[in-house]
């Protein structure tokens, strides 16, 4: 049987001393190495998208893999792509590191530098693991192997310009198209979605924190089933308890929600911490919601800018959403492009807070009217971001702003306009 193998391998040198290797083993078929954590994903997700059988049976992960660390990355392989074997090659052979790797899901481990016996049984190991878990998903196994739902995070540039607003009717059109998908409140010391959708419930996102292997079973656990049919993973409602959320910790629970959901809405507010940085840097759509005016303007070029140094997103990769949009004002989304450097989407949410009004004080904002030009035009907008299910005979417009981001911390795909409070 011949085995397929991808490495994974940052390093040129390291690149070329496993390609040399890998090309002496027998029954092997070698691909190009991948150079980033990135190409990883959006390789295995393309090929997963095809069919399971076009997945390679073996991964290898070099230690220096980046730019998401490699037991993560690793993590990330086998939850979203559980009939590909993984092995770590690292020059640590310690039993801590071992563990490590076992508990993030990789089938073996190599020593750095690599020998040639240890390299064919830990592939040959792997492989056969793979092979086992194929043939139990031909047989009608339950294991998810796609490449994944769609990630959008919704930032704002400032407090009050209508990012939980538009994070909550995003997420409410995508499940009236008919996907499944879920809301999640990762403004972690002030979310308020509990109480835009008048939730009460005693679990939130921290009660997954310390979880290592979030299972089907734990998720489910966590989340609560709104009467519309959304999935919400709520804020603690002690927001100290925030800081029990790690990027770690929001890494494996996108993770989670992604592969369980078609469509998963995260609310990351306007402050940055580990976790929302973390989501923000996943996610396949980048919504940065600002008004237009020179104070909130300001806050979203400052965000941009500082996702650019700290390598979570380019510019060219986040979509800016105009909040409260008149066209009598002086600021303009040609030129909020041109401060931002970012895409702006094509959808304008008018300002019209007494619309909006009713809903936000009563906790009802599922029921908000459907004749609200607010209402509508984030609807509208959820359909040009791809969020929403064709109807019969059309096709979506979602394509067009469909960003360049990898699911783990990469570049994905997606490009706008604003209004509403939140």
């Amino acid at each position: 049987m011949t085995t397929r193998i991808l490495p994974a391998v940052g390093d040129a040198d390291a690149a070329r001393s496993v390609t040399t290797l890998l090309s002496q083993l027998p029954d092997a078929e070698p691909a190009a190495p991948v150079n980033d954590s990135t190409q990883l994903i959006d390789m295995l997700a393309r090929l997963a998208g095809e069919s399971i059988e076009e997945l390679p049976e073996v991964v290898l992960v070099h230690e220096r893999i980046g730019p998401v660390p490699a037991l993560e990355l690793i993590r990330e392989v086998s939850l979203r792509f559980p009939a590909v074997g993984v092995v770590l090659i690292t020059a640590d052979a310690s039993p801590g590191l071992f563990a490590a790797a076992m508990d993030a899901g990789a089938r073996g481990l190599a020593t750095l530098p690599l020998g040639y016996e240890e390299l064919a049984n830990r592939v040959q190991a792997a492989a056969l693991w793979s092979t086992g878990v194929r043939r139990h998903l031909g047989a009608g196994g339950d294991v998810f192997t796609g490449p994944g739902g769609t990630v959008v995070t919704v930032t704002g540039a400032k407090g009050g310009v209508g990012a939980t607003v538009a994070a909550v009717q995003l997420a409410l059109a995508a499940q009236a198209s008919g996907h499944t998908a879920a809301l999640v409140d990762l403004d972690l010391q002030t979310g308020d979605i509990a109480s835009y959708l008048d939730v009460q419930f005693r679990r939130s996102i921290v009660d997954l924190a310390a979880i290592s292997d979030i299972s089907p079973r734990v998720l489910s656990d966590a989340v609560f089933s709104h009467g519309t049919g959304l999935a919400l993973l709520l804020a603690p409602g002690e927001g100290e308890r925030g800081e029990e959320v790690s990027d770690r910790s929001a890494r494996q629970i996108v993770s989670a929600l992604r592969s369980r959901y078609e469509v998963v809405v995260i609310d990351c507010g306007s402050q940055m911490n580990g976790a929302n940085a973390a989501a923000i840097e996943m996610a396949d759509i980048a919504l940065l919601v600002t008004t237009p005016d020179v104070v909130a303007v300001r806050g979203a070029k400052r965000i941009v800018r500082m996702w650019d140094r700290l390598q979570i997103r380019k510019a060219e990769e986040t979509v800016t959403l105009v909040n409260r949009f008149n066209r009598n004002t002086e600021i303009q989304p040609p030129l909020i492009q041109r401060i931002t450097g970012t895409r702006m989407a094509g959808t304008a949410i008018p300002a019209n807070f007494k619309e909006l009004q009713g809903a936000v004080d009563s906790g009802r904002m599922h029921e908000l009217d459907p004749r609200s030009t607010v209402k509508q035009a984030l609807w509208a907008l959820a359909g040009e971001l791809g969020l929403v299910k064709p109807s019969p005979g059309t096709e979506s417009r979602g394509g067009a702003l469909r960003g360049d981001r990898g699911s783990i911390g990469g570049r994905r795909r997606r490009g706008g306009m604003t209004s509403g409070e939140g």
